[in-house]
């Protein structure tokens, strides 16, 4: 088990990460001082796994727990199904001061976040996140959105946690697609900050792998550090928060291009070796240092290149509405060598379209 802590918008919550801690939720609610009523939100799939040891660890420690079950699947991040939801918490008689708990991934983390966010103007946030990237990227750092139409992540707020419970227990039955899409978000943290944790994740892929009780816990906490130290930066992100979009440039146009048959993550690993191959190319970065990258993703199982069939056209389109996007100029993470990275909007558009051309697999 191990403890890690967060500094933001004037408050310190923790997150724990280890085997087991999803039972702990009762006895870390009544730390934090709530009695009474507590709403969780899941989805069915989630629900039907861990909605009871959820409900009987409340039960345990005095709480009378509701639960809001909406279907799993992205679409579900949305605002019609949020106000579903405010209508159930009005259906369990939440008050101003009702805690809400999310069991799940990133969805309902930031469903849950956002309904948080904006129902009688705050309630607070307990974040049970049961993928691997929701263990290490969204539950962090207190950005929550939902989707509207094709703009992902569009209608959103800044929404802190009370605590974080990562239980890397439940990694273990979590699928071997999903498994990758946080592998994703595990490699491109240490790229931005952390030379010697991509050591580690090149020396013990395998034990990762294999999902062991000792490296998963160790790469949960070490990448959650990692964004946690970013966000306590920069809260608000208007800085030095945006180098943890290195690889989303490229990979949410990729994303959308592919009209989503992409994961996040897949696209995600497309975009960084994209990213390194810009800087490759602006002489910011060593070729040896891109095949490392584009080694160990290989190795997770991440695609590296653009699929054919999706449109470079559009995705140049889709990274022009990006939300990056600058007086007009895409916004670029770099990296200049495992461990750095620098925030670039000065790519000329003839190299960005040159490297994404270059990007597309063989034929």
């Amino acid at each position: 088990m191990r403890t890690t802590h967060v500094w933001c918008a004037g408050s310190l919550y923790r997150m724990r990460v280890g085997a087991g801690v999803l039972g702990q939720v009762g006895e870390e609610l009544d730390r934090l001082g709530f009695r009474g009523r507590v709403v969780v939100i899941t989805d069915e799939t989630v629900n039907s796994l861990f909605g009871s040891a959820v409900k009987s660890s409340l039960r345990e420690w005095g709480f009378e727990p509701a639960v809001v079950v909406v279907p799993p699947g992205e679409d579900q991040k949305s605002l019609d199904t949020a106000g579903l939801v405010y209508s159930r918490l009005n259906d369990v008689g939440a008050e101003r001061g009702t805690p809400l708990v999310s069991l799940g991934g990133g969805v309902i983390g930031d469903l849950t976040g956002f309904v948080a966010a904006t129902y009688f103007r705050g309630l607070p946030l307990v974040h049970l996140p049961t993928t691997l990237l929701a263990q290490v990227d969204s539950s962090i750092g207190g950005k929550v959105a939902v989707n509207h139409g094709r703009l992902k992540n569009n209608v959103g707020a800044f929404h802190q946690p009370l605590a974080v419970l990562s239980d890397t227990s439940v990694l273990a039955r979590l699928p071997a697609r999903e498994f990758r899409n946080g592998m994703a978000e595990v490699i491109k943290s240490a790229v931005i900050r952390d030379a010697a944790f991509f050591t580690y994740l090149e020396d013990g892929m395998t034990d990762i792998e294999d999902r062991d009780e000792h490296a998963m816990e160790r790469t949960v906490c070490v990448t959650a550090e990692i964004k946690s130290a970013v966000v306590q930066e920069d809260e608000r992100d208007s800085g030095v928060r945006n180098i943890l979009n290195f690889g989303h440039t490229v990979g949410h146009g990729v994303e959308t291009a592919s009209d989503f048959s992409l994961s996040h993550g897949e696209a995600v690993s497309i975009g960084m070796v994209a990213a390194c191959r810009l800087a490759v190319a602006m002489g910011l970065l060593d070729v040896e240092e891109m095949e490392r990258l584009r080694s160990l993703l290989v190795r997770v199982g991440l695609p590296v290149e653009v699929p054919l069939e999706v449109d470079a056209r559009a995705v140049m389109a889709a990274m022009t509405r990006d939300k990056k996007v600058s007086a007009g100029r895409i916004r670029f993470i770099l990296p200049v060598r495992i461990g750095e990275v620098v925030i670039r909007n000065d790519v000329p558009t003839t190299l960005i379209e040159e490297t994404l051309q270059n990007s597309y697999a063989a034929t």
